[in-house]
């Protein structure tokens, strides 16, 4: 077991209306089972600099209102970090924009989604490489998550496999290499939050063709997705120090 404690880049703030619940890395750290000395958290978002990954168990991504083709210079800095943390097998989990920003990284297309904007808890679809992936695995075909985005990743990187996919998006999670994941949806999500997203986005959600006051009712609990996070830091606290065959 390695002991070392887990690393958040906060790469964003929640909306206003859901800040009274406290920022990202807490929902994760929640979520995912950790105690708050098991957690360090650093605001690449505000230019906190960035340590070396190999002082953790793993790394964790937030999510951000930030757009990864904006090319801000917090965010292409910490792309390249991610990329060497990801190079040295580091386990990295990204969540939404640390998805996006995981597979930028790593020689991904992010694009707006040609679908347009997704909110609400929506229903994955697990693609059948799903089923040998160590976090993945033994879960059902289809299960409910929450989700708001308006980009996506177009294209994963070379020798990405993509995982899930859902009615809207077509690459909803993937792993590169051994242990370097990424999920466009909100593991991190309870009902309050996706219902205060929901009703913080109602504009833009009306602009897309979607009627926010029904994808607010048809919110419901998505403990499976929920899952992973703790499935993420089990995986990283049992993983082998040894090195694996750098890809891209």
């Amino acid at each position: 077991m390695n002991p070392a404690p887990f690393l958040i880049l906060e790469t964003g703030r929640p909306v206003p209306s859901l800040r009274r619940y406290g920022r990202f890395p807490h929902w994760i750290r929640v979520a995912a089972g950790l105690e708050e000395h098991e957690t360090v958290v650093v605001d690449v978002e505000h230019g906190a600099d960035l340590p070396d990954p190999r002082q953790f168990a793993g790394v964790l991504v937030t999510g951000s209102a930030a757009f990864v083709t904006d090319h801000a210079e917090w965010s292409e800095r910490s792309a390249a970090w991610l990329r060497q943390t990801a190079h040295d097998d580091v386990p990295v989990f990204g969540i939404c924009y640390g998805h996006q920003l995981l597979a930028h990284a790593l020689g991904g297309e992010v694009a707006y989604n040609p679908a347009g904007r997704e909110s609400g808890t929506i229903e994955l679809a697990l693609d059948p490489q799903a089923a040998q992936d160590p976090l993945f695995q033994g879960l059902p075909s289809h299960f409910a998550a929450h989700a708001t985005h308006l980009q996506t990743v177009l294209r994963v990187p070379e020798g990405a496999a993509v995982l899930a996919r859902s009615p809207l998006d077509g690459c909803h999670a993937f792993r590169w290499g051994r242990q370097a994941w990424g999920v466009q949806f909100h593991p991190e999500f309870a009902t309050h939050h996706m219902r205060g997203y929901v009703r913080a986005r109602a504009d833009c959600i009306g602009r897309h063709g979607g009627c926010a006051r029904s994808i607010e009712r048809a919110v419901s609990a998505a403990p499976l997705a929920r899952q992973l996070l703790r499935r993420f830091v089990r995986q990283a606290r049992l993983s082998s120090a040894q090195p694996v065959a750098k890809q891209g």
